[in-house]
């Protein structure tokens, strides 16, 4: 038996004991799989060809950040003081390294030779 061949069994045994996921839930696979990893990639790297790589990048930082203020304001949770500090710790780092120079290394080689 083939090492395919045991882990179909082994979801099907899986299935049969904890019970086969409903329709709901694949459709939420498929929104999760083309939806946000499918056309958010595409979104993403076109940003990233738009605003260049070191620039955009540097916003993926904030996300987390963006969760956290999300789940205050819809969920209710609590935010503590530690996470605050963090959070305006990271952002003011972003924003620093957003107003660094960038140099393109054919520049950088250029340098070096001269």
């Amino acid at each position: 038996m083939g090492k395919e061949s045991k882990g179909m069994l082994l979801v099907v045994a899986a299935g049969v004991v904890v019970g086969f996921p409903l329709l709901s839930a694949w459709a939420g696979f498929l929104y999760l799989s083309l939806v946000s990893q499918l056309f958010g990639f595409f979104l993403w790297n076109t940003g990233l060809a738009i605003g260049g790589i070191a620039r955009v990048s540097q916003t993926q930082l904030c996300q987390p950040f963006v969760t956290i203020a999300a789940s205050a304001l819809l969920l209710g949770e609590a935010i503590e003081p530690g996470t605050l500090f963090f959070a305006f710790l990271v952002i003011s780092l972003v924003a620093v390294g957003r107003g660094m120079p960038i140099v393109e290394a054919a520049k950088l080689k250029a340098r070096s030779y001269a």
